[in-house]
């Protein structure tokens, strides 16, 4: 039977190895051209492996709550993470949170357009249950950070609320336009690789300098490039269909 810290450093090297594909191929359908054969194709793979990443970041997390001083036992003579808590909080509870944030949107991007001719689809029991999902991780995460006293957990949950507030808006939408579609598809998967790379800088860093996974900025930097790009494509979808309409 594998120990805890096995199965917690297989999780992580699946993980490492499945983000690090992730945050590679993640700009090949954001550059390249939209609606095109090879943006569809790894468009596909990229919310493959973010599921695959997020599933995998979830059993981190988990190993991490039941066994948090022996999967994370560098963090022992730490200032901050020697209290078995605050491991559980950042490491445990907050990761349980970000997974559960990407397979949210990985999902709810790869239904938006699979149900484009059936808009009733995306209310699949499966949708339905992972919003509840993420607003209960969000929910853990903001409630944890209280108790931490940790403003960084409170306040990185509140994505957790928004994204499930824009998800159910859409899926509720009596009938969505092919733009409301688009819009919700890059909504979605850009938020799913802004999620991974908040991630990935956030914990990553933790092997270098623990203390950089409360460094507010580093949480910010991915975050706010996220929300650039989907406001910029989101705005590109306007303007072609306004451009479309105008010279038909």
């Amino acid at each position: 039977m594998l120990s805890s810290l096995t199965l917690f450093k297989l999780l992580v090297t699946g993980h490492i190895v499945g983000g690090a594909i992730g945050l590679v191929i993640f700009w090949i359908p954001i550059v390249g051209g939209k609606g095109s054969r090879n943006h569809r194709l790894w468009g596909h793979r990229f919310i493959n492996v973010m599921l695959l990443t997020g599933v995998l970041a979830v059993g981190i997390a988990l190993t991490t709550l039941a066994n948090p001083t022996t999967t994370h036992p560098h963090l022992e003579n730490h200032d901050v993470f020697k209290d078995p808590q605050m491991i559980k909080g950042i490491f445990g509870w907050m990761m349980l949170y970000l997974a559960t944030l990407t397979v949210n949107l990985a999902w709810q991007g790869k239904l938006c357009l699979h149900h484009k001719r059936d808009h009733s689809g995306n209310r699949a029991w499966h949708n339905l249950a992972i919003q509840a999902l993420l607003v209960a991780a969000s929910s853990s995460c903001f409630w944890h950070g209280i108790q931490l006293g940790q403003p960084m957990m409170m306040g990185i949950s509140m994505v957790g609320f928004a994204t499930v507030a824009t998800n159910v808006w859409f899926i509720y939408k009596p009938n969505p336009k092919p733009t409301d579609r688009i819009k919700e598809h890059i909504k979605s998967l850009v938020g799913a690789g802004i999620s991974v790379y908040t991630a990935f800088f956030a914990f990553g860093a933790v092997r270098l300098v623990p203390e950089l996974a409360l460094a507010p900025g580093l949480w910010a930097v991915p975050l706010v490039t996220g929300l650039t790009l989907i406001i910029y494509h989101q705005r590109a979808v306007t303007r072609r269909v306004a451009s479309s309409a105008a010279t038909s």
